[in-house]
């Protein structure tokens, strides 16, 4: 995690204080549960609650107990027991270090995913109010980054809307799947632990069981889930590329906030560069490169191996610290977007009326003559235009093959920017609904 692309909220869920408190957790719920069962006493459950409950946990003491035990799990019950006192012996009844990993795991992963959820809805929110503010203003589409027809810079962020909704969706469906609890004891099979054990703790913690852990949740789980982590970075990507072509100085369509005192380049004082979606671009590619070690993680020896452990002590923090970063900045660069609807317009117009070749086209077909011929008509008349400069509707009333099938009337009504605009009411509706 590097501080500069971290924000607090989620640091937080990955600091050796947090993992600490949530293990003694899971242990002194488990402890409560095997009271219920009679393995252990009533009072122990409830000392180790009241004395490792009111416990600050040494970090620096549990890591030197570590440089000698090799074990951070072990070095954290040592420590744990200092404070407990005689009914530690308690702690940790038939379970295994896995079992303490993996649902800690868990509960990091839900945490984290409730903060990107939020982000999302934050960054829908945005979407959503820009995208009604520019639901008519008219701009030109492209395909290939050439201009294709027009649409509207409302339907752009309706879409981007559109594919958010869908990223949350997926990130809904991750965290339920990630929210499992293992407490199962070494290689799975509850042998030395009651199946109860595990239900109370996954309930008090908002997880649901793992059907079979062979020790270790199975990790096919998590590869879904830095998968859909990287599905939704590649989204951020998309919209921050976007931005970035539209925001170039032959284009200039719309552009990131240039706040008062903020310098474009340390040589050219005249700059204004797309510096944060830049740099979502850049972020959105580590959180991708996550994805790849967590499916790498799936295949482990038999009932367990720990090829997986240091894989996820970086890539859990590394990747919902940076996916929430990005969110953030990409909500920000949204909310204040400078967009230039007059630019637009001018660009639009730069190649005088090509962007209505198409319907010129529909309309010779409809009135008999083939496509190939009427390909042939309109093409030749829109090279003039990108050759010479000519105005495309000039050329068509100057063509006598095409007057002779189209009347002036109906080809100047072929150029009518409304037309393309008609059916965005529809768009907004299915994305946004009737509201």
């Amino acid at each position: 995690m590097i501080p500069r692309y971290s924000r607090p909220e989620m640091v937080a869920i990955w600091s050796p204080e947090t993992r600490f408190r949530i293990w003694f957790e899971i242990e002194a719920h488990a402890c409560d549960a095997l009271a219920e069962l009679g393995v252990i006493p009533k009072e122990a459950a409830k000392t180790i609650w009241e004395k490792g409950g009111a416990a600050k946990f040494d970090v620096e003491a549990i890591d030197e107990i570590e440089r000698v035990t090799k074990h951070d799990v072990i070095a954290f019950l040592t420590h744990l027991s200092e404070f407990v006192g005689p009914d530690a012996r308690f702690i940790h009844q038939g379970m295994t270090s896995s079992d303490v990993l993996d649902t800690c795991f868990a509960v990091q992963l839900s945490r984290a995913s409730d903060i990107l959820l939020a982000d999302i809805d934050a960054l829908l929110a945005a979407l959503k109010r820009r995208a009604f503010e520019h639901k008519d203003t008219v701009t030109i589409g492209r395909s290939h980054g050439i201009h294709a027809e027009p649409t509207t810079f409302g339907v752009k962020l309706a879409q981007a809307y559109a594919e958010f909704s869908r990223c949350r969706e997926r990130l809904v469906h991750a965290r339920e799947d990630i929210a499992t609890c293992a407490i199962s004891g070494a290689v799975g099979t509850f042998a030395n632990i009651d199946p109860y054990v595990e239900e109370h703790v996954a309930k008090k913690l908002g997880l649901k069981p793992e059907p079979v852990s062979t020790q270790v949740i199975p990790r096919d789980r998590h590869a879904m889930f830095f998968a859909t982590l990287g599905v939704i970075a590649s989204s951020i990507e998309r919209l921050a590329t976007e931005i970035r072509h539209l925001q170039r100085t032959e284009v200039l369509e719309a552009e990131e906030y240039f706040s008062p005192g903020q310098k474009g380049s340390s040589a050219m004082p005249h700059k204004r560069n797309p510096v944060l979606t830049e740099n979502l671009t850049g972020l959105a590619r580590m959180v991708r490169s996550f994805a790849l070690p967590a499916m790498e993680n799936v295949a482990l020896w038999h009932e367990r191996d720990i090829s997986h452990s240091s894989v996820e002590r970086m890539i859990g923090p590394d990747a919902t610290v940076t996916l929430d970063f990005a969110l953030s900045r990409l909500t920000s660069v949204i909310d204040r977007l400078l967009v230039y609807p007059d630019n637009m317009l001018t660009n639009m117009n730069k190649f005088r009326g090509l962007v209505h070749s198409q319907r010129v086209l529909l309309a010779l077909t409809q009135a008999g003559v083939s496509r190939e011929d009427a390909y042939r008509l309109v093409q030749r008349n829109a090279m003039k235009v990108w050759e010479q400069g000519a105005d495309f509707l000039e050329e068509l009333l100057a063509d006598k093959e095409v007057t002779a099938v189209l009347p002036e009337a109906e080809i100047r009504e072929k150029f009518d920017l409304g037309y393309h605009t008609k059916h965005v009411d529809t768009i907004f509706k299915r994305v946004f609904g009737e509201a």
